[in-house]
């Protein structure tokens, strides 16, 4: 992957291929351990797995920003523990006004909740996670110095004194 970014849409396709890539693996490691374990166990370790997987492919992958930080990979995971609560509220408020909703209504629920909050996981690891630091202009670095080198007085006071002695 190239070391600058790309634009969005290129790297929200990147984001849904490789999240769902990884939610498709995870369902059918769910359905294998699951005949060996309890499904509660079992949820748990698909779950911490799969969220690292996809944490270190949005990282290379989608963002193209080298193998995941320690910091990275908590933040990501963050992400994905709100997309999990925004995901359950939307289902618990289903459940409170609809006395009993069909499994299309279930669905319909569940799938829109989780595309609107992977699309809002995506916005914050986009802008906040995985963002580069942009490169300082010269021109912004280097007017203040120039400006204390031409004119001592206007400088401020600790560049005064390194022009003092320097003089």
């Amino acid at each position: 992957m190239s070391s600058k970014q790309t634009g969005p849409i290129a790297s929200f396709v990147r984001f849904v291929v490789c999240g769902g890539g990884t939610g498709i693996a995870s369902s059918a490691a769910l359905v294998q351990l699951s005949g060996t374990m309890s499904m509660a166990v079992a949820n748990a370790i698909v779950t911490v797995l799969s969220t690292l997987l996809a944490n270190e492919l949005h990282s290379r992958i989608t963002f193209g920003n080298g193998r995941a930080s320690l910091q990275v990979h908590l933040q990501s995971s963050g992400t994905a523990a709100v997309c999990y609560l925004f995901t359950t509220a939307a289902m618990l408020v289903l459940d409170a006004v609809a006395a009993n909703p069909g499994a299309l209504t279930e669905q319909a629920v569940y799938l829109s909740a989780s595309g609107l909050a992977g699309v809002g996981r995506f916005v914050v690891l986009r802008i906040f996670v995985f963002a580069r630091p942009k490169a300082a202009e010269p021109a912004e670095t280097a007017a203040p110095a120039l400006v204390a080198a031409k004119n001592p007085v206007a400088a401020p006071v600790f560049a005064r004194t390194e022009v003092a002695v320097a003089a």
